[in-house]
């Protein structure tokens, strides 16, 4: 199965809890003094939000897979189109180690195909394995493909 990924950036997260828990009725599945995830059912999303980055809004998309087989699928879709591709492979981000890949949209926007191995206690580590395989795609101190404005003071990964 495959789930919808969202995640935003906002300024203030207890207030943002409190919204998007009534506004999505249910509370977060988790919460940490900088991140909050909803894994909702209905419709199926991974839906989080942060204080790390820039300005307040969205800070990426993506698509969460169950498997490594779906994760290889979506890997090989966008290497058959030929679309630039940031491979990090096993990497630690979001409270999670995942092995993952972005790709970026013509406006900018990152693209996160990411298959979740497990949950970790910290936001994130350096990835020393993210390796471009386009010359147009680069990595940001963040991970992510040029495009997405980033402060690299505030963050290390999503």
């Amino acid at each position: 199965m495959k789930r919808f990924h969202i995640h935003m950036r906002v300024e203030n997260l207890d207030a943002s809890i409190a919204f998007y828990s009534k506004l999505f009725a249910a509370q977060p599945a988790r919460v940490e003094g900088d991140y909050a995830k909803w894994m909702l059912q209905d419709p199926p999303v991974n839906f989080a939000i942060s204080t790390r980055g820039g300005a307040p809004g969205l800070d990426h998309l993506g698509i969460q897979v169950d498997d490594a087989s779906e994760l290889a699928e979506l890997k090989a879709r966008a290497e058959q189109a030929e679309l630039a591709l940031t491979d990090e492979g096993e990497t630690t981000c979001c409270y999670a180690r995942s092995e993952k890949h972005w790709v970026t949209d013509p406006q900018g926007v990152a693209w996160e195909h990411f298959h979740t191995l497990g949950s970790v206690p910290m936001f994130s580590e350096a990835s020393p394995q993210a390796k471009p395989q386009a010359t147009s795609a680069c990595c940001t101190p963040r991970g992510k493909p040029i495009g997405i404005a980033v402060n690299a003071a505030n963050s290390a990964c999503c």
